[in-house]
């Protein structure tokens, strides 16, 4: 996920969107409501009024019972959960990595789950990033961009929060392959599998309180801050964090001006 004389950002999490604005915030500046963004955001009205009601629910009921969470269990309980829910993410990852033609990263992947699943107690001790195998992000939204699919509008789902067309599509078929909802909920039936996604739920959450903090100071407008935060994070996933500056591009775009130009001396007959 590098390249020469270029900048790689890399962004891990675990489990989907889900109080995605909270965990962004951190990525940016600042936005504002002006400027193409807002050409991206044409349902403006309702994701206003979904991200309002997620950011309701998450004051009344989920962070509160994350609060509970991070005071009663102790550091090294909460990192192992983490860490196993993390361990189911990276089947995802690997998936994802052959949609992208990443072979040495999805062999690194592979042997990163493997790792954890045996020597880390099913991926509760995160004994592969201490042998130096990086964890890495990839889902099925960053597959479509890779291979040109545009993202479509801005859109804030319930519960899960910011997202775009593209991504949703994403978030769904990542979730056909994701170990939680299908061998989990084989094996142990749906009662279990609904008890370990609430649990992630309010894992997730407490991971992100300090966060919190920062998307209540930082905007006027949390919701166009959480907006282009989101925007800003998905462009540099797709791209692993190398994306041509406007003076690159515009660098790119003459040289394909001067090719045109050259195609059409060629095609011009002799004279």
């Amino acid at each position: 996920m590098t390249q020469t004389n270029k900048t790689t950002i890399i962004f891990s999490h675990h489990g989907r969107r889900l109080l995605c604005a909270l965990l962004l915030s951190s990525t940016v500046g600042c936005a504002t409501l002006s400027g193409p963004a807002q050409e991206n955001d044409p349902w403006e009205s309702y994701n206003r009024s979904m991200y309002h009601f997620n950011d309701g629910l998450d004051r009344s009921l989920i962070k509160p019972i994350a609060k509970s969470y991070q005071f009663i269990l102790p550091s090294f309980v909460q990192t192992g959960v983490s860490n196993f829910f993390g361990n189911l993410d990276d089947f995802i990852v690997i998936i994802n990595d052959i949609l992208q033609l990443k072979g040495r990263q999805g062999l690194q992947d592979g042997v990163r789950v493997l790792t954890n699943s045996s020597l880390g107690l099913l991926g509760l001790i995160d004994v592969a990033s201490a042998l130096g195998l990086e964890k890495h992000n990839e889902d099925f939204g960053q597959t479509l961009g890779l291979w040109g699919v545009p993202s479509g509008p801005y859109f804030v789902l319930p519960l899960f929060g910011p997202s775009s067309v593209r991504d949703s599509v994403g978030i769904y078929a990542d979730s056909l392959i994701n170990p939680l909802y299908t061998n989990i909920a084989t094996e142990y039936g749906n009662a279990t599998m609904w008890g370990a996604v609430s649990l992630n739920l309010v894992n997730i959450r407490a991971r992100l309180l300090k966060t919190s903090s920062i998307l209540d100071t930082a905007s006027l407008d949390s919701y166009a801050y959480s907006r282009e935060a989101y925007l800003h994070r998905r462009q540099n996933l797709v791209h692993d964090g190398v994306i041509p500056s406007s003076e690159n591009l515009a660098d790119e775009l003459d040289q394909l001006d001067e090719l045109d130009a050259l195609d059409e001396l060629d095609e011009t007959p002799n004279t």
